[in-house]
């Protein structure tokens, strides 16, 4: 078959795709010569195009001619569910059979694999989670490394540690290249990648000895007019999206840096009368189908999401993208808004940064690869154990956060060091150095992007160009569209109405503090006996904090009041007011003591402090306040029993946390007389709680000492 033949059979397998079976429908050449280049010379390609070139397009007409032709299954490694979504529909409009094994539907896996043994699966789209799968990586992957017809990397800058958005399961992949047979094509695609991502993923492409084709387009975007609009606070914020949102073209997604921030978003726009759903890592699944179907059907204005909603999210008409508070990479940014004006001429991108948009950048910064010391300290517990270790396990022996600690498993694995096994992790016994300087390299990068964003919001220049500029996309030039290249066309204002809701949204002070329930795994390997559930008359009970750290009401407000470098001094009067609100409000609440229900707590009959070694006047005055306010009388403070200058730096996971705490407090000889006087419940009052051992073992102490409960109260939650 010539190509002439072979673009025409093509185009018809696309005018299925598009809808539109025996209609006209032709590739561009661009997304032809990717085409070809896979099914007549069955090569490597990186392709580089903007968001909305039609890279799927490509993928599922060489789906169909390979397997016209013979060959196996297309793979394709996504990390996004959404998109994972769309393209099955996508891929049925094309008579592609195409099937998800990801981390949202476990119960159907079995099935799928046997789909897939039958020949009777044409795509199987796999999460780069299900790489790192014992099962699927012993089972399934080597069959699927022997049979595939097509390989395809989406979102490829996610192989690379050089990238935005690394994430260790996608290195498994250099594993799979080398494995494919001879003669398999693969594809990998990417909106975000620069020219040293783009030059390391096509390096790792070449696994093998095959070197990659690269397809690098411009990543201009016609269709977007990008702005930024300056506003003093959260409220000025939260009001302007209020006063202006109806403004914005059709449907779109306003983008929240936190999952509180998008709540408190979505929140305050449903009372205004706008239909949104909020969209966060808590949503649940079916929750976020629901959310993601009303937004397709323009049933809601929009999604107040975190990026949980995942750059695969596809809407052509997407009319606008609106960032409350600026990501912490333009990178990052750019894929972002490239979710709109895919299929429309015009979209609106709007970014509101905040002043608090730094400080949740390093609340979420703690992503670099972990120092030796702490990678030769996970390696010698993984030898010296003699089994498989669980991550739950390891953190007794090292302290990193438990996200931290699987990445840095993942790397070490796909570097060899490590292999997961059934029942946890295991040492390989190899060789394994530290590159110090490429770890350096890459927080420096970091940096560098977080630069960047500083220098878009600042640029008089033109915005699109300066995000090309970010992509090294050669031929950036002015777009002519953007508010510093055409002037602002949209009004930074905000009613008094607006303004004095949007305060009154953040002002709502109150959250709900879950207790700890379960010790941590690992305890008796610190020498703590401590294993399995809390026992039930020794457990903390569900507290209330005034707000939490990460959202934009109370958070922007108690960020400077608990900062490490903040002055001690006692509680300001407007942060004990809404604290006692806090308190007033809990007691009303279903499970309050002054709800009247079944479920109801009892009412405290005094408060007792935690001691701070950092903090001591703001606790104690708060402790005392909050007993003045409340008639209650104020029992004492427990006793610190811990080394000089406190526990010590605050410890990354649970184990290690609680290991520094278990035997720093104490209760006094007065404050157990006080308790005995006083029976019942007690109010548990500390400035702040992270990982809520510190409440925990505090409520230990007292209902041992006889107190028929705690419940604590606290200023700020860190989540």
């Amino acid at each position: 078959m010539d190509d002439q033949e072979l673009r025409a059979e093509a185009d018809a397998v696309l005018a299925g795709l598009v809808g539109a079976p025996g209609g006209p429908a032709r590739l561009r050449e661009d997304q032809w010569q990717a085409v070809a280049a896979l099914v007549s010379e069955r090569r490597r390609a990186l392709v580089v195009q903007r968001t909305g070139w039609g890279k799927s397009a490509v993928y599922f007409v060489a789906t169909a001619l390979l397997r016209r032709r013979g060959a196996g299954p297309t793979v394709i490694v996504s990390p996004l569910l959404a998109l994972m979504r769309n393209q099955v529909e996508a891929a049925a409009r094309a008579g592609i059979r195409a099937r998800t094994i990801n981390s949202a539907n476990p119960e159907e896996w079995g099935a799928v694999h046997e789909e897939v043994e039958r020949g009777e699966t044409d795509v199987l789209l796999v999460s780069p989670e299900r790489l790192n799968s014992v099962d699927f990586r012993d089972r399934l992957l080597p069959e699927l490394a022997a049979t595939t017809g097509l390989l395809v990397v989406d979102e490829a800058h996610c192989i690379s540690d050089w990238g935005h958005d690394f994430r260790p399961d996608y290195r498994r992949l250099r594993a799979m290249l080398a494995d494919l047979p001879a003669g398999v094509p693969v594809l990998a695609t990417t909106a975000t990648a620069n020219a040293r991502v783009t030059a390391d993923v096509a390096e790792q492409l070449g696994t093998g000895g095959s070197e990659a084709l690269v397809l690098r387009g411009p990543l201009d975007r016609e269709s977007l007019r990008l702005g930024v609009v300056r506003l003093p606070d959260a409220a000025h914020r939260l009001a302007w999206l209020a006063e202006h949102l109806g403004e914005l073209p059709g449907s779109g997604i306003v983008y929240a840096l936190t999952v509180a921030a998008a709540e408190e978003a979505a929140a305050f726009l449903r009372q205004r009368g706008f239909p949104v759903a909020s969209y966060t890592g808590r949503t649940e699944n079916a929750d976020r189908l629901q959310a993601e179907e009303d937004l397709l059907a323009n049933r809601v204005k929009a999604l107040v999401a975190t990026s949980a909603l995942g750059m695969g999210f596809d809407k052509p008409d997407l009319g606008f993208v609106v960032h409350l508070g600026s990501p912490s990479s333009p990178i990052a940014y750019y894929q972002q808004v490239g979710r709109a004006g895919r299929g429309v001429d015009h979209a609106d991108v709007l970014l509101l940064p905040g002043r608090e948009d730094e400080a949740i950048w390093r609340y979420f910064a703690d992503t670099a690869f972990p120092p030796e010391t702490q990678v030769r300290q996970t390696l010698a517990a993984l030898a010296d154990a003699g089994r498989p270790l669980s991550v739950p396990a390891l953190e007794a022996a090292v302290d990193l956060r438990r996200t931290r600690l699987e990445t840095m498993l993942k790397v070490l694995d796909v570097d060899g060091a490590v292999r997961r096994v059934k029942g946890g992790w295991t040492a390989t016994g190899r060789q394994w150095d530290y590159d110090a300087e490429r770890y350096a390299w890459v927080a420096r990068q970091r940096a560098a992007e977080q630069q960047a964003m500083r220098d878009y919001v600042n640029t008089s220049g033109c915005r699109m160009e300066f995000l090309r500029g970010q992509l090294d996309d050669e031929g950036a030039a002015p777009c002519g569209r953007c508010d510093n290249c055409a002037g602002a066309w949209i009004d930074a204002g905000v009613s008094a109405d607006a303004l004095t809701g949007a305060e009154k949204e953040l002002d709502r002070p109150g959250t709900e503090v879950e207790p700890r329930r379960m010790w941590p795994t690992g305890m008796p390997a610190l020498g703590i006996e401590l294993k399995g559930r809390i026992p039930a008359g020794e457990q903390c009970a569900a507290g209330r904090a005034l707000g939490r750290l990460s959202d934009i009401g109370w958070g922007n407000r108690l960020r400077p009041l608990l900062a490490e470098n903040a002055a001690d001094g006692p509680v300001p009067d407007d942060v004990l007011r809404a604290s006692v609100d806090v308190l007033a409000d809990w007691a009303r609440s279903p499970a309050g003591w002054a709800s009247g229900g079944p479920q109801a707590a009892a009412r405290p009959v005094g408060v007792v402090a935690v001691p701070s070694t950092t903090r001591p006047l703001l606790v104690d005055s708060l402790a005392r306040g909050i007993a003045n306010v409340g008639h209650l009388p104020y029992l004492g403070t427990l006793t610190y029993t811990g080394p000089d200058g406190g526990p010590g730096p605050r410890r990354s996971n649970s184990a290690q946390r609680l290991a520094t705490l278990i035997g720093a407090f104490a209760v006094s000889d007065d404050l157990a007389a006080a308790l005995a006087a006083n029976p019942g419940p007690v109010l548990l009052v500390d400035d702040c709680t992270d990982s809520g051992w510190t409440l925990a073992v505090a409520a230990r102490l007292l209902r041992r000492a006889g107190a028929a409960g705690a419940l604590p109260l606290v200023l700020a939650a860190t989540g």
